[in-house]
């Protein structure tokens, strides 16, 4: 926690300064690392864990007295442990929001107590104690223990410090020291085989061109630089010669270059890239690491923006020939984003006029005064946005051209406002090659860290689709070029030329992914971005514009979240301009489409800001123009919520902030384009219980269904699909029949075109279903021959919700019959064939459901539905098999020769018994049910004993599932009835269990234990286990109760343990 803490974390300022360790991966692998060291701490070392600190730890928790259970002294909100040090100190205290802890056992208790925020704790400790080794043992004590030789062993170390009378226990103390050095060391190495696994430093290709450079220092005519040379002579054995804690960073090396003409460049070489940094001159230096410049693809562009002179000469040398080898410099980093690996890139060098001439070019010099070629800024390579780093690149490495001049002129065009943002911080993350963090300039307050995290439920993410490139430029369109003259425009232009080239660039179909594309490749983007950050409106709404419409393009959104746009738009939404308001939070739901920029949106508070941006009055017939732009801003802030509604955090983040009741307002509106972006959110956020309350008792279902009338297809999709998530709860769809939505849910059916909205509108005809007072008013409007007629020729989202809602319209026998005429059934077996596990599951319970029509079950087994159902066992989704096994059990009640049609079925008697194996409770139970069914038949029962079903039975019999024990009960009665499976069953321990299960408070769960207890009664030996267990007491109550199969299982079986008790006593007295 020494070294590793202060040269492989990675911190948000100089280490010496009050920053916060970064959200990077390799600082989330540091802290892992230290978490799981401080919990195995006292179990492995316990004698050095009762150390107490010289001084405390301290930093702010999230933990509060409610927390801490025992071996704690509980006051009001403080806390102290019943541990205390010599002088009466405890060894924990908390003193909210302040915890100081001092010593490893204690810390490891609170680790453990933190539970799922073990992570946050250890980070808060570590940026508020920076030296933590230094408290523990003391300032005098590290002191003198650091200067001592590594290979120095233990005695003699606590020789040293007993010399010099450091406190007591010194052998404990030399220990901790070793211990806390140890793992040190390893965290160390351990961060090198994360960077080593890595195919990422590349120092060959440095090397080279190195080496390549000091040929241009000699004397004469070729004489372009005066010195290169490294700052260490000392190469490791992977080609580095930066110090091990640097190359966690990605640095390769450390160059010292003088040009001809300007001051002497201190120049890092990374796998990222080649930049000035702090003025490191020789090795061992602990400073000057940081980057004082932008990343530049290699020491010629670099030494080309610094060195006119330079600059001018090198195109006078026989350059191009022998700059090849590094041109492969970046060959295996790979520096996209962790969740965008595998996007296909383009090459943004092969924008010549004729790229087939382009290998025959790499091989002769560069002509002064040649056709100049566009090249990216810095920010795009710095990005990934170069040639993709694949093996087909090494083949055949492009030239380096143009000068990089962008930078400077957008400098001088923005002012001093605007320069902060084009020294964007590129940190290098502990995984070389790969941006350290998410975030790519570094706004004026920290971002809050937060786990990047999204809920299982997350919505879809955006697939990466390869850019269609045309193979030469010759084929790209007029309006590329002229759109990157006018980016050239932008770039080196005042205030009036850069709105008048805004202007310019607006009157182009930005839609087009061309013109897209073109403003990208140039760096328009950038500029663009950081006009977002200037004092000028008109600058801000032509940014904004442009943005809202490139950003529909997967690539460029993208990109505004890597280049760190998006928070700057956010930054917007506070703005009192209502125009850029607006247009900033339509931006906003364009970009947002992916989870990466959802959760920055969040994390610089742009959640808050948006729904603040809903605060209108939207439902006036006659508005002001001044209130038409509120609900236009409304519209747009809806419209932003609605993209980032997809993540779970984010819906909280909006019920936080007030959403609700004012999304519940704008739902009043008369307004369709209000309206759709509005029930959008609702509908994505009703997936939460705590929205579906919501929509409740703020009435919103009565405008649901209201809207349900509309015109707009796409409205009515909306609040079909939020009646879907809603209708799960009883009272909601009490309400959508109450306001009378259940008609037009079935008018929608007749919209068969539209797959999206039939999805909806089945789903809500679905969960209405459920209840029954729906399905009788869902008769009457004929909905039940629509549904049959929709099994067909259908996508899968549609027959699933289908499918769902004839499960619930066979419950009424009436329905049974009519599914029947209109050719239902077979539709219903047909799709017993598919894969979809979820339609399969609703496919199984709707037949099982209709199997309980002796008419229907003929129909299903003249199909051969039977084995259908019944090979769907196989199914690896326990959903599947649960729903199969239910519905096989009306299929063997009602079919006409069971038992034969079971034995038909090769294997099928095996996999059922197999089933006994599984670990979910309702597979089990349903399983069970089918046993029960099969075991009428004494053939199949035989069968079902071979397989080994008494064992597998009686192991599950201590389970207290009531479910599962009504089932199993069931089937051990019937399983009784063959052979010397009643003696088994005693023998492997069932007897007992099953008459616990007689305290039930299941009243099915008392009939099928009854049954069982009382085939099992008829063994003897079964008889005294359960006398043993005080079964008579139970079963006497029983015996009156009104449940008459109940009644004669209890007589029964006391009647058979009467007459072994009385044949005993018999026994006894004529012996």
């Amino acid at each position: 926690m020494g070294l590793s803490l202060t040269r492989a974390a990675q911190w948000t300022t100089a280490i010496s300064g009050t920053g916060k360790l970064e959200f990077t991966p390799m600082n989330m692998f540091l802290l892992k690392e230290i978490l799981h060291f401080v919990e195995q701490f006292s179990s492995q070392h316990p004698q050095e864990a009762e150390h107490v600190f010289e001084e405390p730890l301290h930093w702010s928790t999230t933990l509060v007295a409610s927390d801490f259970k025992t071996d704690y002294d509980i006051s009001d909100s403080d806390v102290q442990s019943h541990e205390k040090d010599c002088e009466g100190h405890p060894l924990l205290q908390l003193s909210p929001p302040t915890v100081y802890v001092r010593s490893f056992s204690q810390l490891s208790k609170l680790v453990h107590l933190a539970d799922d925020k073990k992570l946050e704790e250890v980070q808060a400790c570590l940026e508020e104690n920076r030296k933590p080794v230094v408290k523990i043992l003391g300032p005098s004590f590290v002191s003198t223990l650091e200067k001592e030789d590594a290979h120095t062993d233990v005695i003699s170390l606590v020789d040293k410090v007993k010399a010099k009378d450091q406190g007591k226990d010194p052998e404990v103390k030399v220990k901790l020291f070793l211990l806390l050095q140890n793992m040190d060391n390893q965290l160390l190495s351990k961060c090198l085989k994360e960077i080593a696994g890595q195919d990422s430093l590349d120092p060959t290709a440095v090397k080279n061109e190195v080496e390549l450079l000091k040929k241009f220092c000699s004397e004469g005519e070729r004489r372009v630089l005066k010195l290169v040379r490294y700052t260490s002579d000392y190469i490791f054995s992977n080609g580095c010669r930066s110090p091990l804690w640097r190359q966690v960073h990605g640095e390769i090396c450390y160059l010292v270059i003088e040009p001809c003409d300007t001051e002497t460049l201190y120049i890092t070489c990374s796998t990222a890239g080649v930049f000035l940094n702090g003025g490191i001159k020789q090795e061992e230096e602990e400073s000057g690491y940081e980057q004082r410049s932008d990343m530049y693809k290699d020491l010629v562009t670099l030494l080309k923006s610094r060195s006119p002179h330079f600059a001018e000469n090198i195109n006078k040398q026989d350059f191009a020939v022998q700059e090849l080898p590094s041109t492969q410099k970046i060959q295996h980093v790979e520096l996209v984003d962790v969740e965008e690996q595998g996007q296909p890139q383009r090459s943004y060098e092969q924008q010549e006029k004729n790229v087939h001439e382009k290998a025959r070019q790499q091989h002769t010099p560069n002509k002064a005064g040649g056709e100049k070629k566009y090249e990216p800024c810095p920010r795009w390579k710095n990005l990934g946005l170069m040639s993709p780093c694949g093996k087909a690149e090494e083949k055949k490495p492009s030239k380096s051209s143009g000068e990089e001049k962008s930078g400077e002129i957008q400098k001088r065009k923005l002012g001093s406002g605007a320069k902060s943002k084009m020294k964007a911080e590129f940190s290098v993350s502990s995984l070389p090659g790969r941006l350290s963090s998410q975030k790519i300039k570094t706004p004026a307050g920290s971002m809050p860290v937060e786990a990047f995290s999204e809920s299982s439920s997350e919505s879809e993410e955006e697939e990466e689709q390869p850019e269609r490139r045309p193979e030469s430029n010759t084929d790209l369109p007029s309006e590329y070029w002229q759109i990157q003259k006018l980016v050239k425009y932008l770039k080196g232009g005042d205030q009036t030329a850069t709105v008048l080239t805004l202007c310019a660039m607006m009157d182009f179909n930005l839609m087009q992914e061309t013109c897209q594309l073109a403003i990208r490749d140039v760096g328009g983007l950038e500029v663009l971005i950081n006009l977002l950050d200037t004092d000028e409106v008109k600058c801000k709404i032509g940014s904004l514009k442009i943005l809202r419409k490139i950003s529909h393009n997967v690539q460029i959104r993208r990109a505004i979240v890597d280049m760190g746009g998006l928070q700057s738009i956010v930054k917007i939404l506070d703005s009192p301009v209502k125009d850029l308001k607006a247009l900033a939070a339509e931006t906003v739901a364009n970009v947002a489409r992916f989870r990466r920029a959802r959760t920055t949106v969040r994390q610089y508070g742009g959640i808050k800001k948006l729904v603040k941006l809903l605060d209108c009055v939207p439902n006036l017939a006659d508005l002001t123009a001044n209130q038409e732009k509120d609900v236009e801003v409304a519209r747009c802030g809806a419209l932003a919520l609605w993209s980032c509604s997809k993540s779970t955090k984010n819906k909280e983040a909006i019920r936080k902030a007030g959403g609700i009741p004012l999304l519940g307002r704008l739902l009043m509106s008369p307004h369709e384009n209000m309206l759709i972006p509005v029930v959008g959110t609702l509908q994505e956020c009703a997936s939460e219980e705590s929205y579906r309350i919501a929509i409740q008792k703020l009435d919103m279902i009565k405008d649901l269904v209201k809207n349900l009338s509309s015109d707009n297809d796409e409205l009515q999709m909306h609040c079909a699909s939020a009646i879907f998530k809603c209708a799960e709860d009883k009272q909601t769809r009490d309400l959508v029949r109450k306001y009378s939505g259940l008609q037009p849910l079935v008018l929608l059916l007749s919209k068969s075109d539209n797959k999206l909205l039939l999805a909806a509108a089945t789903g809500a005809i679905w969960k209405c279903s459920i209840s029954m007072e729906n399905v009788a008013k869902f008769q009457e409007y004929k909905a039940l021959e629509t549904l049959v007629r929709l099994l067909t020729d259908q996508p899968e989202e549609v027959l699933i919700n289908v499918v769902g809602a004839l499960g619930e319209f066979a419950l009424i026998p009436a329905n049974k019959a009519n599914i029947r005429k209109c050719g239902g059934i077979k539709s219903l077996v047909n799709l017993l064939t598919g894969t979809n596990q979820a339609l399969l599951v609703n496919v199984t319970k709707a037949v099982g459901a209709c199997a309980t029509d002796m008419d229907n079950m003929a129909i299903i087994d003249q199909l051969d539905g039977v084995r259908l159902v019944w090979s769907l066992l196989k199914n690896p989704s326990a959903d599947v098999q649960s729903s199969a096994a239910w519905a096989l059990c009306p299929c063997i009640k009602n079919a006409k020769d069971a038992g034969e049609m079971v034995r038909s079925l090769v294997g099928g008697l095996e996999l059922i018994v197999n089933l006994l194996k599984s670990t979910n409770n309702e597979v089990l139970a349903s399983i069970c049910a089918a046993i029960a069914k099969i075991a009428k038949d004494k053939e199949n029962l035989a069968v079902l004993t071979d397989h080994g079903v008494v064992p597998l039975l009686a192991k599950l019999t201590n389970t207290t599932d009531d479910r599962l024990r009504r089932h199993l009960a069931e089937a051990v009665g019937h399983c009784c009835m063959w052979g010397s499976n009643r003696a088994s069953f005693g023998d492997s321990g069932a007897v007992a269990p099953l008459v616990r299960y007689l305290k039930s408070k299941d009243e099915a769960v008392h009939q099928s234990t009854a049954m069982a207890l009382y085939q099992l009664s008829k063994n003897p030996n079964n008889c005294i286990a359960m006398h043993e267990k005080g079964v008579v007491k139970p079963l006497i109550h029983f015996m009156g109760s009104d449940d008459e199969t109940l009644q004669e299982a209890a007589a029964g079986c006391v009647r058979n343990i009467r007459l072994l008790a009385l044949a005993n006593r018999n026994a006894l007295l004529f012996r």
